[in-house]
């Protein structure tokens, strides 16, 4: 417990570093920004103990995380880091998307819903030091 209490803090302080830049990165970036729809509204319950929204949407994350690189990507983002990033995010959630309808257990889908959150957040890191 004290785990996910440490986790949920550092998340939350990302979180709020970030907001910002990832509102920034979101606007000139639209599957991006469908992406980090989804991924918020699944997360924030799920660090919160419910799994139903990430349950139910783990397509729609999977397919929206596979939209970004086919995606119209601004030249100022299109490095090697960030596509090497969005790559892993694609395949994570394509992961997710098979943990949940193989019912696997709710920890390690929370465990990877987390890695893909700052795997996102790894991205808007980087399209933000080429500013």
């Amino acid at each position: 417990m004290m785990k996910h209490v440490r986790a949920f803090l550092f998340l939350a302080l990302i979180f709020a570093a970030n907001t910002i830049t990832a509102q920034s990165v979101t606007e000139k970036w639209p599957a991006m920004h469908e992406f980090h729809e989804v991924m918020s509204q699944t997360f924030h319950p799920a660090e919160e103990g419910n799994l139903a929204p990430i349950k139910s949407r783990s397509e729609e994350m999977m397919k929206k995380a596979a939209a970004i690189l086919k995606s119209d990507i601004p030249q100022e983002f299109r490095t090697e880091p960030v596509l090497a990033e969005a790559e892993r995010l694609q395949l994570k959630s394509k992961d997710l998307h098979n943990m949940v309808i193989t019912n696997t257990p709710n920890e390690a889908i929370v465990k990877l819903l987390t890695d893909i959150h700052l795997t996102f957040h790894r991205i808007v890191g980087l399209c933000s030091d080429k500013k």
